[in-house]
């Protein structure tokens, strides 16, 4: 991914990363830069480093060694908080919702994140605001999750809560883009839906996607990185990935077609 945004830098830059946990090497020597509005999509059998990486660029785990940046500015030391204020959102592996709230009121959460609003009074009253009401609406129906808005999350299946997180993640007005594999456990249906949701993203944010489901990984990536042992096995377009026979053996399997 070369081609470089205004100002001559990346969305997302990292040099050398690594990161040890004891003895264990988790993350070793990666380095790739995504440029301004590029869906990166990184693949990888288990325990190849890739939600490590994650972790690594928002900063929940602090680099054992290596630099990242976000548009140019040296975030290695940075909190993860100090990070999302550049534009970075994010889903995880295992759920964050609050199953006690309504899909609409856990949308809330992120919304007043969002526009800096510390009060919470909304959770006995969350329809005090309209700004927040229409911003959900809006946000809701781009998931198509809109007629599940007042049901608990405890009620919804698994697949509407990833489309949830996803909501959640967009609520926060990223510039850069974190779906930490989206497409876990969600029917054939819901997935053709989150790839068209994926596709459909406004081209000026950037994406950057794990993803253990190869139709969805390589149907919305510009680029793959394909991690083995914590290290960067290949990157190329996904196609090269696609018909990789290296590829194919370490990862994909033979049933691929």
């Amino acid at each position: 991914m070369s081609t470089t945004t205004k100002a001559g830098t990346h969305a997302l830059s990292l040099s050398a990363v690594s990161r040890n946990f004891g003895g264990i090497r988790a993350v070793a020597d990666i380095s790739f830069d995504v440029s301004h509005g590029k869906r990166l999509t990184i693949i990888g059998t288990n325990g190849a480093g890739k939600s490590t990486l994650f972790n690594l660029i928002t900063g929940v785990y602090p680099l054992s060694s290596g630099s990242i940046s976000v548009f140019g500015q040296d975030v290695s030391k940075q909190p993860a908080y100090s990070r999302a204020k550049l534009g970075i959102a994010r889903t995880f592996q295992t759920s964050k919702l609050f199953q006690g709230l309504t899909v609409r009121e856990n949308l809330y959460t992120s919304l007043r994140q969002a526009l800096g609003e510390k009060k919470i009074s909304w959770l006995a009253n969350p329809s005090e605001s309209d700004r927040l009401r229409t911003e959900s609406t809006s946000i809701l129906e781009r998931v198509d999750l809109l007629k599940k808005s007042d049901v608990l999350v405890s009620d919804i299946s698994h697949g509407e809560s990833r489309q949830l997180e996803v909501a959640m993640a967009l609520a926060m007005r990223p510039k850069i883009l974190m779906l930490d594999e989206p497409a876990a456990g969600i029917s054939p249906t819901e997935r053709g839906r989150l790839v068209d949701l994926l596709k459909s993203l406004d081209k000026e944010m950037t994406l950057v996607l794990i993803e253990h489901d190869m139709a969805v990984a390589l149907a919305v990536a510009d680029e793959v990185i394909v991690m083995h042992d914590g290290t960067m096995f290949m990157q190329g377009s996904p196609d090269e990935v696609r018909n990789s026979s290296a590829v194919r053996d370490l990862y994909l399997g033979s049933n691929h077609e």
